[in-house]
This record gives structure tokens, sequence and C-alpha cells, in this order.
């Protein structure tokens, strides 16, 4: 289904037989039923008539055309029946421009971050209605605008209307006793009425007539808002004509109206712009403070807006019609989504109130941890964008870099304060909440991110598929290193000293039961023997193993197994358009927000873990629970999001490798960097988990694969992810606190 994100994606599938697939006869007249080599004919044929129903479109694929007649035996020569059944989904993709083509490529690329959102401006006519009404001026009359008494222009005269009004009318009464200010106090008098309830209604830039213009000509007065000759009033409102009084009347205008009424639409502005739905008021607002409230009082005219009645000549400040409109979550600012825009004055009240407050004078602790996690968000969305829009910009050398730099720099700096602070401290909890934090993060992205994923995708497509290839590949990878991570826990608990801290005889019998508490494997008995002779070795060697393994499945699935992904990508537009690549972000701007969103970053875990601990030790609920789910999933929102937006347009794909790629990351890239870190700079972590978080990591791991076994799914899959995931929480919930925290 062509969406505006993919507008010329396709899929076909050969695994059965589809209306959309041509039916080709069989020469021998064979009564048997459909052979294999039959199958391999309807499925290459099925791929020539992609670039057929493309071609209607004016996009070449990179595969040439070939005659149905001739496809036939030509493909099947080419192709054997194992390659005809391996691929189960064919993935056509339209890119406006190079650079998007390349963000396209790079999603299906392995160990690529996955993006969602344009790097490029997208040509206007291709945007849909609903799009363009967005990014539309209030300026435009409709022919019939409809009903104005909705729920968002009710919610309008609730919120602003009523005392933008009042305050109008105030301001009105303070002109007229001005006496110099009269001819602004009629048009605050006018745009009370307007800012009531401004809809359909219009605020127009009248033009003066000839027949004035000729008459004073001679007078050439200059206007002290606008500047250049002005022309007498003749406005009815406008009874006095001398420059002087002209001027005065302005003066008088700049220094006590306008002020107030500015600062009154600019509080209106933030306010509606912070709550998204309500942008059309705050576009409002900014046009009546920066147009018609500095135009002359005579130039401005303001009416209501009837079927029959012809439009004034003149230019047309502001006419609406809606106060809010659901759709403006779409909405971006240079290519940032509108909710990453509002949350950046965040990162900047948590920097300043941090570190300016640190005796804790005006908030305390919880709030300032709050504030720092919350910013973690809107840092993480422009690291993703930055790193999406390199790598679209660059080759692929340059692109691996920077998303193997930078691919997991927000989880990374968020563990290393943490682990900083706990050997200043020489507090073990620390070390903890990073292990909780790893395996919440690996139990989030393999159930929670692709069973939501399915569930929201499930609720508009009946049934989706997905490359179940592909989706092996990052399945064995991640077998692979939850059993490396977990080897040395394993070996632990074969070889360690169970030791307790507190043990009580039950039946008060020598011989009888006894019940312990903080029971766990003591790996430094003998002066550390098992552990620095062992434990330790065991730990460098995995960690070592781990790195080697990813880049062998980087080279796997990107250079000699590319086939696995099966991506097709058009190299042109509609017939008709040719467009070259607007970037939002240049590849310097992108690297200079990439390294400034990496600085604010370091600072926001910083505070995080500054003022974590109180928490840690304060509060009732277990440190598991709180590392496994606000310390592991709030960095991770924005992939989140990435990935049901894909769910959305059918592209399940990439959301499960959003979630398998974070997984393997996490296994194969964070946890070699932490150990490597423990080695030059001495910390409490070691690489030995508690059984709680083994489990419920192979479980996961074994269920996500479970899962996708067959290629497809649906919501009731994806609801037996997310309930497990649940359940998993709850465990965590009431699980005791680590023993020494």
């Amino acid at each position: 289904m062509a969406t505006d994100a993919e507008p010329g994606r396709r899929r076909r599938c050969c695994a059965q037989d589809t209306p959309d697939a041509p039916k080709i006869p069989d020469s021998r007249g064979d009564s048997d039923g459909p052979r294999r080599g039959s199958l391999c004919d309807r499925h290459c044929a099925a791929i020539n008539n992609v670039h057929g129903d493309l071609g209607d479109l004016g996009c070449h694929l990179h595969r040439p055309r070939v005659p149905p007649a001739m496809s036939t035996p030509s493909c099947c020569q080419q192709h054997s029946e194992e390659v005809c059944e391996s691929c189960v989904v064919k993935t056509t993709l339209t890119a406006e421009n190079a650079v998007e083509a390349n963000k396209l490529s790079n999603n299906y690329k392995f160990g690529f971050k996955k993006w969602k959102s344009h790097v490029t401006a997208r040509p206007w006519e291709d945007r849909s209605e609903i799009v363009k009404e967005l990014y539309s001026d209030l300026n435009v009359i409709r022919a019939s605008g409809g009903s104005t008494l909705t729920c968002g222009n009710v919610l309008y005269l609730l919120l602003f209307g009523w005392w933008l009004s009042l305050l109008y009318i105030f301001m009105a009464a303070v002109m007229f006793i001005t006496v110099m200010g009269v001819p602004y106090g009629q048009l605050c008098w006018d745009l009370a009425g307007y800012f009531l309830w401004p809809f359909g209604k219009v605020i127009q830039k009248v033009e003066v007539p000839k027949s004035h213009q000729a008459r004073e000509a001679g007078v050439e007065e200059s206007s002290a808002l606008l500047g250049g000759p002005t022309p007498l009033r003749w406005h009815p409102r406008c009874w006095v004509g001398t420059g002087y009084w002209h001027r005065a009347s302005s003066a008088v205008w700049l220094c006590l109206g306008y002020p107030v009424l500015a600062l009154a639409h600019g509080l209106v502005c933030v306010t509606a712009w912070l709550l998204i739905v309500l942008i059309p008021v705050a576009k409002l607002s900014a046009r009546a403070t920066s147009r018609v409230l500095l135009l002359p009082p005579e130039r401005v005219l303001v009416r209501r807006l009837r079927m029959t009645e012809v439009p004034l000549e003149g230019e047309v400040i502001l006419c609406c019609y809606r106060a809010a409109n659901p759709y403006y979550y779409k909405y971006a600012v240079d290519g940032i989504n509108v909710f990453a825009v509002n949350l950046l004055p965040l990162v900047l009240v948590t920097l300043v109130l941090g570190y300016v407050d640190s005796p804790n004078h005006l908030t305390g602790s919880a709030v300032k941890f709050s504030l720092a996690l919350l910013s973690i968000m809107p840092l993480s969305y422009y690291i993703g964008m930055a790193i999406a829009s390199i790598s679209a910009q660059s080759n692929f050398a340059v692109g691996a870099v920077v998303n193997a730099t930078f691919g997991s720099i927000t989880e990374l700096t968020f563990y290393i304060t943490a682990l900083i602070k706990g050997s200043r401290e020489g507090n073990r909890c620390y070390a903890e909440v990073v292990k909780s934090a790893l395996t919440g993060t690996l139990v989030g992205c393999v159930l929670f991110v692709p069973g939501l994923c399915m569930v929201i995708g499930g609720i508009r497509h009946q049934e989706q598929r997905f490359n179940s290839r592909s989706a092996g590949v990052s399945s064995a990878l991640l077998f692979l290193s939850v059993g490396g991570v977990f080897a040395p826990t394993l070996f632990s608990k074969v070889y360690g000293k169970l030791v307790c801290g507190e043990c009580h005889n039950v039946t008060q019998n020598p011989l009888g039961h006894y019940l312990c508490h903080n029971c766990h494997f003591d790996l430094m008995d003998n002066n550390g023997t098992l552990y620095y002779s062992h434990v330790q070795p065991l730990v460098y060697t995995v960690s070592i193993l781990l790195p080697a393994a990813y880049l062998i499945g980087l080279f796997f699935t990107l250079k000699t197994h590319t086939h696995i992904y099966d991506i097709h990508i058009s190299d042109c537009h509609m017939p008709g358009h040719h467009h070259s690549a607007v970037v939002h972000w240049s590849r310097w701007r992108a690297l200079v927000i990439l390294l400034l969103s990496t600085l604010c970053m370091s600072a926001c875990a910083d505070l995080a873990t500054e003022h974590i601990s109180p928490i840690l030790t304060n509060s009732t609920i277990s440190q598991y629970f709180i590392g496994v789910t606000v310390l592991a999933m709030v960095p991770e929102l924005p992939e989140i999001v990435n990935g049901i937006q894909f769910a959305l347009q059918n592209n399940l794909s990439l959301s499960i490798e959003i979630g398998n790629c974070i997984a393997v990351q996490v296994c194969m890239l964070q946890i070699p960097i932490l150990v490597l870190f423990t080695i030059f700079y001495p910390t409490n972590f070691t690489l030995v988990f508690s059984d709680l978080h083994v489990y419920a990591s192979m479980f996961s791991v074994v269920l996500m694969n479970y899962i996708f076994m067959d290629g497809k799914c649906d919501y009731f899959q994806g609801t037996v992810l997310v309930m497990v995931y649940f359940i998993l929480l709850a465990v965590y919930f009431f699980a005791p606190s680590p023993s020494g925290c």
C-alpha cells in the first residue's frame, strides 16, 4: 500500500498463488496439479510484473523489463527452485531522490539505524491534502468552510478567546482615553470581536483607492511602523489626516497598546504550540502580532464571511476556520517532528536547574531525575536523525562507522556515568542497576517492541508478513549473543561457592531445615582464585568473540548475502517531475548536531545518576524494576515510535529488525565496551547476572524465535509477546532488591 513515506512500495509473495501473479499455462498439459517448476514460473513472472506495474508511473527498477513470453524460460534458467522457494517477500521502494534512496536502503541493512522520517524535503505536489493543510498559511478563503461550531473551536473560546477579547476591549478604552490613539482604539474594538470567535471571519489589508492616491499625491507622509510614503486615511475610523497626528498616534500605540497585546499573543502562541493540536491558534496569534497589529489601523478591515459575498480587493492576512487539527502530530519543523521540537527546551531547563541548583533548594532529587530522564528522549531523536542524515549522504563505509560509533551512545553514556559514580561512592547498587537496565533493554526489545508493533499493525492489517530469512539472521546472532553474555554467569553457578548472609533454623533441630537470606555465589573465595583465574579470563574471551561475531554478521548480510533482503529501489519519481535532493540537514550540520546532542546526553546522564541515589535508597519499589522499565525503555521511545509507524505501513520487517538490532547491539557491542571500560577504570561491574536476569532473557529469546518461525503474524501473536513482557515486569516488581542495595 502506498504511503507518504514510501509511496511506491509494493510487496509480492510467491509462497502462495495470488490474484496479482499471472498464471502460466503448462504447455505439456499435465493434470497432476502445479509442479515446483510452475511455482517458479509464476514467481518469476510476478517479479517481471512488478516492473510492469511501476512502468505506468515512469519509474525504472534496477532489473530490466523482460517480455512475459520470454520471461518463463530465461528466469527459471537463472533461478533455481531453491531460490524461488526462499524468496518469500519482494519489496520495491520508490524514492524521490538519491539521498532518500540511500536512507531507505540503509533501513534494510543490518547494523544501521532504522529511521522513518524523511531526511530530505518532500515535493509539495506529492503531499496529501491533510498534510498540505498543516503547512498552509491562515490566509485562504474557502468556498465552503462548513460549520464553525466544533469542539476545537469551543475549546479555543474557553482557553483563550474570552480573555483575549476582554483584553482588547480594555486596550480600546485606554486608546480612547489618550485621544491621540483613537484610531487604534477603534481597531482594538473590532479585533475584540474577532478574537472572541475568529472562525468564519477574515482580516484583510485594504488597498487605498486610486482616487485618494491622486488627491493625496502631494502629501507624502511617512509611516512610523512601515516606513516609506503613506497616503492620507480614507477609512471611516480615520478622522485626522496630518502626518504629525499619525506619528503621535503610532507612538502612543507602540508604547501602551502593542507591547501588552504582543505579550498576550506570545503566551497564547507558546501554549497552543505546546498543545500541538492547537497549532492553528499559535499561527493565528503569531500572524496577528507580526502583521495585523503593526499595520496602520485604516489599512485593516475585519468582517464576517458570507457565502454570496464577493471578497474585497486586498491581501487576506487572516482567515481561520478550525482551531484544532488532530493530524498535527505529523507536523515537522526543518525535518524535526513537533514533539522533539517541544521537548528541546526541556533539555535546557534540566541542565540549568541541575547544575545551578546543586543544593536542591528549588526542587528535589526526584524532580531532577525525572527531568533528566525525559530530556534523554528528544536527544535520542536528534542523535538518530543526525545518524540517518549522515549515512544517507555518505558512502557505505562512513555510514557503517557512524552507526557503530554513535548507534549505542545514548545507553552507553548513562551506563558509564552510573558505573563511575558507583565506583567513587563504593556502592554496588549502581552496577546492579546497570545490569538491570541492560536486561530490561534486551527483554523489552525482544518482546515489547515487536509485540506492540504487531498489535498496532494488526489493527489495520489482518495478517502481516515479514522476511523470515533476515529475521533469522538476527535471531541467530541473538541466540549467540545471549549465550555468550550469560556464559560467565552459568560458569559461576557451577563452580562458585554459595554464601548466605543470614540463616535461621526453622525446625529447631540441628539437622532440620534452614531459612537463609541474601544468598549469592562467592567468586572471591581463597583470595579470588576462582574469579581471577577462571571467570575473568572467560569474561575477556567472550568480550572479544561477541564483537567479532557482530562483524561477521555485518559482512554476511551486507556483503556476501545481500540478496536475503531483496530490496529494489526505483531511481526516479512520478512522470513529469524531476526533484533534486534538498536535505534538511547537511553532513556538517548533522555532525555538529550529533556532537552537541551527545554532549548534552552526557550531561543529562550525569544528572540522572547524580539524583538516582535517593530514589534507590528511599523507594519501596525494587531496584530491579526501576532498571528494567524506566532506565531501559525511556531512551528507546524514539525507536518504538519508528517501529509503530513502520508496522502501520504494513512493513513489519523493519519493526522486528528495530528490536532485534537493539538487542544484538546490547549484547555484542554495549556489554563488551563496558567490560573494556572496567579494564581502564576499575568499577564494581562484573559480567555475572542474577538468576532472574538469566531466565527472563533466555525465555524471551526462545519465545521470540518461536513466534517468528513462519514469517507471518497477527495481532494475537503480538498480544502474547506483550502479555509475557508485562508478566516479567510483575515478577521484577515483586522481586526483592539486589543484595547489598
